[in-house]
């Protein structure tokens, strides 16, 4: 059961910072409506592919970016077409483990973890989860 509770507050953690980040580049950026507008405005060369946005460093890759706040805590997140938050199992390891006191949880009971935070969290394609609207 100690696991499992691991991995669920691990997923909320989660959660939470993504809603914090989502905060603080609408502050630094006021024109933003979505997270995902990031994308949009590195591939148009308004920002830069990495750089600081208020307190967090982030790069754009892909389909999404990763972000990194002042203590070091990475969120790595991918978006969707229609801009909503996407992320699987492997991003909330890497997030747990880069915790100032890592949390090192099976992708198994990750899964179980984020499986059992639904309605709150939903499996939009296998092994990919966002944050039901």
């Amino acid at each position: 059961m100690e696991r499992a509770g691991a991995a669920r507050d691990l997923a909320l953690g989660y959660v939470h910072a993504l809603n914090a980040i989502d905060e603080a580049m609408r502050v630094a950026i006021p024109s933003l409506e979505q997270l995902a507008d990031v994308l949009g405005l590195a591939r148009s060369r308004r920002i830069s592919r990495s750089g600081h946005i208020g307190t967090y460093s982030y790069t754009v890759h892909g389909a999404g970016c990763r972000f990194v706040s002042g203590n070091g805590t990475e969120v790595d997140v991918d978006f969707a077409a229609d801009g909503s938050e996407v992320f699987d199992v492997w991003r909330l390891r890497w997030y747990g483990l880069s915790l100032p006191e890592p949390v090192d949880v099976t992708d198994e009971d990750l899964r179980s973890a984020v499986r059992s935070l639904q309605p709150l969290l939903a499996e939009v394609r296998p092994g990919w989860f966002s944050v039901a609207s």
